[in-house]
């Protein structure tokens, strides 16, 4: 019998294997004149463009009508040196035959759209670009969102152990639970995912960002004290730290702002809330307020973020007050 959304879930898993190749083919041979650098000083890789172009092209063939909220503009890339763009394209052809400059381009300006109520698709194409570079941890960030509300979430994770192979894909549908399933397998049944049912601090873990600028860690520490946790945090980049909560592999995960002002990017938590939320989990700010996707591009109501297996979860929000 379909299910809700099975349309957008079948698409969005199909273009996220899709990036998730790009992106590893592109990470297999990685190269200097691959990687741009952003006025934010953050670095952009050919696998950035091309991720984006595969997705919003796949998006597109299948759901023509619906606009799609993504990280990178193309008018960076159409400066760019020659060789670079080629190699954009080159790397989108080895997913989509016979894909030219000018479609590339388009494509990636498809995702382009701004928020707005309704139904839109919000993709971060690498999500974790820095520990893309380095050879570890990221993700493909892909989520619908309608009026607001998360609706289906799909994260590629080529890092993460699979069984016994690298790379999970990890999607959710809200009200109908999250499942994991081989990246590099379209045959590999999804099978259902849950988060742990830790709730002693002491048998805990909490995961954090690699990036000292993306979360404050000594806050992370006291915090981590008051819960009684004693182990390491277990620090990676991207939306990973999502899918280990919803697999259980961890119990905590913090991102706590560095500054009074920052609100984070939609795309940054999207996908990765709804796959812990669906998989029994619990994700909120760290006033404990739900996390508001109706607000832009950025989470503009909302401090940081926690998401937790929901057992520890009060405990936590109480210890981030209580640490200052």
């Amino acid at each position: 019998m379909p299910t809700r959304f099975e349309n957008e879930l079948n698409v969005a898993v199909a273009s996220v294997r899709a990036a998730s190749r790009v992106c590893a083919a592109v990470q297999a041979d990685l190269v200097d004149e691959q990687t741009l650098i952003k006025k934010d000083r953050s670095p952009v890789t050919v696998a950035d463009f091309a991720s984006q172009a595969v997705v919003c092209r796949m998006i597109g063939d299948v759901l023509p009508a619906d606009p799609i909220v993504a990280e990178e503009d193309a008018r960076q890339l159409r400066e760019a040196p020659d060789k670079l763009r080629a190699s954009v394209v080159e790397h989108v052809g080895a997913q989509i035959a016979g894909a030219d400059e000018d479609q590339v381009l388009a494509w990636i300006d498809r995702g382009g759209a701004e928020p707005a109520d309704g139904r839109y698709w919000t993709l971060d194409p690498i999500d974790g670009t820095k520990g893309f570079v380095r050879g570890e941890q990221y993700a493909v960030a892909l989520a619908l969102i309608e009026n607001g509300r998360v609706l289906l979430g799909v994260l590629g994770c080529p890092g993460l152990a699979c069984g016994q192979a690298t790379g999970v894909l990890l999607s959710a549908v809200r009200d109908q639970g999250a499942a994991a399933a081989s990246l590099s397998s379209a045959n590999d049944a999804a099978q259902p995912v849950r988060v742990s049912d830790v709730s002693d601090g002491a048998a805990a873990r909490f995961c954090e960002s690699v990036e000292s600028a993306h979360s404050d860690q000594s806050r992370s520490v006291a915090i981590a004290k008051r819960l009684g946790i004693t182990g390491e945090p277990v620090r990676m980049d991207s939306q990973a730290k999502y899918a280990a909560v919803a697999r259980g592999d961890a119990t905590i995960y913090m991102r706590l702002p560095t500054r009074a002002d920052y609100r984070e990017c939609i795309w940054d938590h999207a996908a990765g809330a709804i796959v812990v939320e669906e998989a029994g989990g619990r994700v909120s700010d760290i006033d404990g307020k739900p996390l508001d996707f109706g607000r832009g591009r950025r989470l503009e109501d909302n401090r940081g973020v926690v998401a937790t297996n929901g057992l520890m979860h009060d405990r936590v929000i109480e210890a981030i007050a209580a640490a200052g």
